[in-house]
């Protein structure tokens, strides 16, 4: 079991990563008037998501192998609030990826402000996730 933690500890970070980084690529997107650098960011936001997505899955279903191996009682209120940080971490992923879209078919109706401030929501969420798994509040 313990080996199961490292590979979701691992793949955790590695997608944090890139929920870190592509709103970062939107700023940026948001902001560039140049075809050319729009071409190149699109790339990588495009390469990113794809490279996240199975980092998603892999992170989700090591959390889920841990849940079920150790089970959820009564007075595991900790990590219910957890899950619920976890369906709004995948939620925000999705959104990510129905954003790229827009950028992608030149539809984005957003300013770069926007997306600095829509990049602060995974930092968020990961402090909590990160203060219920540490501390177990309830």
């Amino acid at each position: 079991m313990l080996w199961v933690k490292v590979f979701h500890i691992l793949f955790v970070t590695s997608w944090f990563a890139g929920l870190f980084y592509l709103p970062r690529l939107f700023v940026n997107l948001a902001q560039t008037r140049d075809d050319a650098t729009l071409a190149c960011l699109l790339g990588m936001a495009r390469r990113l998501y794809r490279f996240m997505a199975p980092l998603a899955i892999l992170s989700i279903a090591l959390g889920l192998w841990l849940f079920l191996g150790y089970g959820i009682g009564s007075g595991q209120g900790w990590m219910h609030a957890k899950l619920t940080a976890v369906a709004l971490l995948a939620a925000y992923h999705l959104v990510c990826g129905r954003m790229l879209r827009q950028f992608e078919v030149g539809a984005n109706t957003h300013s770069h402000r926007f997306y600095r401030w829509f990049n602060e929501i995974p930092v968020i969420l990961l402090l909590i996730v990160i203060a219920l798994v540490v501390a177990k509040p309830f």
